[in-house]
């Protein structure tokens, strides 16, 4: 009994080292994709070309955002509702021969009109290429379709999916269940949500947090995350804007870009900038 106890702890004690360059291999392949992450996208960021777009990055902070979102250029992401293309030149680019970028677009079993629809599905038809001009890839590198006809085979093939300012939105249309539900769908065992969104004081009321606004409570989003199958699994203050009290009656729009008040104290919200807004990173649970 003594000689195999010794021999059982001599195989162990043999077997540590093996162990620990498995984990130390695993650390330095990740340290590695890291780096390719941060230097790809810090090429980006600091293209000329960007110069407009780069006016934002100090409100939107792109490279701290989209690390947080855990991102790397062979991922397969998928962005909702995509529109100004902010996010799409920097995507769009972001992704090496391994990845796919995919514009996410609302369900059209309901809500919309029949005229919307028909806008929706021109949105999806010009996607990858809109993207392709902006970005220098070829089109086949993207693609784009609506969550109510999801393509055979895309189903749990997504690793990331990004929703930047709008679930006010479809809080308010009242699709968000179906919407999340069919974006979970989508991803991986492992796949991540990350959620960028105007952010109302954790005391305001109803009223002024059902979307309509556009600011919304970070621990009613955190709830209605988890009611329909996600855990949360970070929280970020990097898009936090302290200036913004969030209660302008006009709602989020009140603040730049948009200045729905046109000139009317332009100068007193342009120094406040863009929204307070909660970021947020979210696993599929099993």
């Amino acid at each position: 009994m003594k000689k195999a106890f010794l021999f059982a702890l001599a195989a162990a004690t043999l077997a540590v080292p093996a162990l620990a360059d498995h984990h130390g291999a695993k650390m330095a392949n990740h340290e590695k994709m890291h780096k390719a992450h941060q230097e790809r996208l810090a090429k980006i960021l600091a293209d000329p070309a960007r110069a407009n777009d780069a006016k934002r990055d100090q409100y939107r902070h792109p490279a701290e955002t989209f690390e947080f979102f855990r991102l790397h250029p062979d991922h397969v992401i998928g962005e909702y509702a995509p529109g100004g293309e902010w996010v799409s030149r920097i995507l769009g680019r972001y992704i090496n021969e391994n990845g796919k970028y995919t514009g996410l677009y609302f369900g059209t079993k309901t809500f919309f009109s029949d005229q919307q629809k028909q806008g929706l599905a021109a949105a999806i038809g010009k996607f990858p290429s809109d993207v392709a001009a902006v970005s220098g890839r070829p089109a086949a590198d993207f693609n784009a379709f609506s969550l109510s006809e999801t393509p055979e085979g895309a189903k749990g093939t997504f690793d990331r999916i990004l929703i930047m300012r709008m679930m006010h939105n479809i809080m308010n249309w009242n699709i968000a269940d179906a919407e999340i539900k069919a974006m979970r769908d989508l991803l991986k065992p492992d796949g991540l949500i990350g959620i960028e969104q105007h952010r109302a004081k954790a005391d305001a009321p109803y009223s002024y947090t059902d979307g309509s606004k556009g600011y919304m409570r970070e621990a009613d989003i955190i709830n209605f995350m988890e009611i329909n199958g996600f855990e949360l699994v970070a929280k970020s203050e990097v898009n936090a804007n302290p200036k913004d009290s969030a209660n302008w009656p006009d709602g989020v729009w009140t603040l730049p870009p948009a200045l729905r008040l046109k000139e009317l104290d332009r100068a007193k919200y342009e120094g406040i900038g863009e929204s307070d807004r909660m970021t947020l990173l979210f696993k599929k649970r099993p």
